[in-house]
């Protein structure tokens, strides 16, 4: 077995290698790592996604007490770059070796701290999983909406996005309630690209929700999720003269 240190370094000498210092500069800005804010203290190297997606795949047979290791790094890139490899095994894996990543993704998620960490591995990993569980086992997206934890919240909405793709709106459809007076703004995207998910497949189950919370709803959580109606519909929930419809 290789060294999971040894085995970590390999990796972060990859992404060292194609690394950019104006991009370092740049990306502590971009994902809030101020005192106070939603990233702070993360550490970045300067690394853009798709060439992390390369390494990712270079060392895709990476054994899991290194991606561990990675995990938990203090570079945002090589936890990500982590979460890209858990990707792509999962992807290829059996349901055993499947249960196992999602035992890993689970045991680690201090180390899914930021949005685009989420983003990146709730639907492809955790969402994918349970799509292929019994329904009952969701009731974990169901504790983590209700946690009060910003990245746990995130990854409940993100995980329903394979469901929505499988025509499983339900699950969707009740975590965007459960998360509807949210004050973060993080959330209120998610849920609202959520919601217009559900509508690029099934506009009448989206118009009926958001008729009948709309009113309620973030602003910005209700222009992600209407962003794709046509122009006279979106400009009637804007203005609310859609008449709601009783809870």
């Amino acid at each position: 077995m290789v060294d999971p240190s040894a085995g970590a370094e390999r990796v972060l000498a990859a992404l060292r290698a194609c690394s950019d210092p104006e991009k370092a500069a740049f990306l502590p800005r971009f994902f809030r790592t101020g005192a106070g804010e939603y990233g702070a203290g993360d550490r970045f190297l300067g690394v853009t996604v798709p060439l992390q997606r390369r390494v990712a795949r270079s060392f895709r047979d990476l054994e899991q007490p290194v991606v561990v290791q990675l995990l938990a790094s203090p570079f945002h890139e090589a936890r990500l770059t982590a979460l890209l490899i858990l990707s792509v095994q999962f992807a290829k894996a059996d349901h055993a070796r499947r249960a196992a990543i999602v035992r890993l993704y689970l045991d680690n998620l201090q180390a899914v701290n930021n949005w685009d960490l989420v983003d990146l591995s709730a639907p492809k990993i955790l969402g994918a999983w349970l799509l292929e569980q019994p329904a009952g086992e969701r009731a974990l997206l169901y504790r983590f909406a209700r946690s009060g934890h910003l990245w746990r919240q995130r990854i409940a909405m993100l995980a329903t996005l394979p469901l929505i793709k499988a025509q499983q709106f339900a699950d969707t459809l009740v975590l965007a309630e459960i998360l509807l007076q949210h004050e973060h703004d993080l959330i209120h995207k998610a849920v609202g690209w959520m919601l217009r998910e559900v509508g690029k497949r099934d506009l009448d189950t989206e118009v009926e929700f958001l008729r009948r919370t709309y009113r309620g709803m973030p602003r910005t959580m209700l222009r992600y999720a209407i962003e794709k109606f046509a122009r006279d519909l979106r400009l009637k929930f804007l203005h609310g003269t859609i008449s709601p419809l009783p809870d």
